[in-house]
């Protein structure tokens, strides 16, 4: 059987809603002429030597700001014009920041990643700011394109870094059933969709880490696609989720899309770059149940050894064979070096890490009341029954 085509049922979704004149005048899909060239810049890391700039050029689409009240069509035609935005392809792009300026190339969707070699060390650590400008293609009636964009580099003061995952880890997705996680995506927005309960309290508390006066860094890698990078933005800012960089995959909704073979070949190779970007520093990875998020940091483990500190694996689903599995898991992270915490909920996690000195004692009543605050509200995710000695 074909697999169904997810991008064309939205698109004939939305042909109909403006057919059926329910998103008339300004909800029109292409507007009334050509549309203007945009740069849309992605949170990018570096070290001294380096930095890694991404993002994508594309022709802007009248994509609406997200309200509570927005209801399912308006959220799926956003949804749509995200999907169907065109892309400039190969596009070149300059780059500045500070004294040194490199032009690069997007491949054929218009997106770019390119590792920038640095001129001169910076002056400063922690975040820094740069310029991108559009130098082809370029519009008779447009003729400047512009955006300035973020590069986050570790401060002198950070004690280690933490790399999480975000569908069912930070945003409740319900990412292991196809269909599901099709429908959170197309029908929500970054303000109806809910975090797992405790999960800024304790991220806040992992950013300041053991003495509270940290700046420790949070890298986020996912598998979602890069169309709905805004909404994740958006969504980290709204609940107070420390920002950092955003690493996601083309736009793929196929029925294989989240196979456990892809999965390893998308995630694995992102975590060891950003982990060989900074090899003096350990790092915290986190994770669920749902995917293979245990296993992939149990291969990092195992390479890595004792610079990962611990592996927090929330459990979405209590599933026995699952839970089985991860205790072997852990007892090969455990030889590695490393820990391997199977976690209920968020609160979990942080006494472990507060035992540690990863976070500080006083910031585990604030991650306890936290998920218990966020667990009452509407439709806030069950907590499983099993755990994992």
């Amino acid at each position: 059987m074909t697999p169904p085509d997810w991008g064309d049922r939205l698109r004939k979704l939305a042909d109909g809603l403006i057919a059926g004149g329910e998103l008339a005048g300004k909800w029109a899909l292409n507007g009334t002429g050509p549309r203007l060239h945009e740069l849309v810049p992605y949170i990018g890391y570096g070290n001294d030597r380096r930095v890694l700039v991404q993002g994508r050029a594309v022709e802007e689409r009248d994509i609406s700001a997200s309200s509570p009240d927005d209801s399912y069509w308006r959220n799926l035609l956003n949804t749509y014009r995200r999907i169907e935005r065109d892309p400039l392809p190969h596009a070149h792009v300059r780059v500045r920041l500070g004294n040194d300026e490199h032009e690069i190339v997007a491949d054929n969707e218009g997106f770019f990643r390119e590792w920038i070699e640095r001129k001169a060390p910076p002056t400063a650590k922690g975040w820094e700011q740069g310029a991108l400008q559009l130098l082809a293609p370029l519009r008779a009636d447009q003729p400047d394109v512009h955006a300035t964009y973020s590069v986050r580099r570790p401060s002198a003061s950070a004690s280690f870094a933490v790399i999480s995952d975000l569908d069912d880890t930070v945003i409740q997705s319900r990412i292991a059933n196809f269909l599901q996680a099709v429908r959170t995506i197309s029908l929500g927005n970054a303000r109806t969709r809910l975090p797992f309960p405790g999960v800024a309290a304790f991220y806040r508390a992992l950013a300041r880490g053991g003495d509270g006066a940290r700046e420790n860094p949070i890298f986020y890698v996912s598998s979602s696609p890069w169309n709905i990078y805004d909404v994740i933005v958006e969504f980290l800012e709204l609940q107070r989720i420390p920002a950092g960089p955003i690493c996601l995959r083309d736009w793929d909704i196929s029925v294989d899309a989240l196979a456990p073979g892809r999965l390893h070949r998308h995630k694995e190779p992102l975590i060891t770059e950003i982990l060989d970007t900074y090899p003096t520093l350990p790092f915290i990875l986190i994770g669920d149940t749902s995917q293979q998020d245990p296993e992939i940091y149990a291969d990092i483990a195992r390479r890595y050894g004792s610079r990962i500190l611990a592996i927090y694996i929330r459990n979405v689903k209590a599933h026995p064979e699952r839970s089985a599995a991860i205790q072997v898991l852990a007892e090969e992270v455990l030889a590695a070096g490393s820990s391997l915490l199977l976690a209920d909920d968020t609160a979990a996690a942080a006494r472990h890490a507060a035992e540690h000195g990863w976070i500080t004692s006083a910031a585990v009543p604030d991650v306890e009341r936290a998920t218990s605050e966020d667990e009452d509200r509407p439709d806030a995710p069950e907590s499983p029954t099993v755990v994992v000695e």
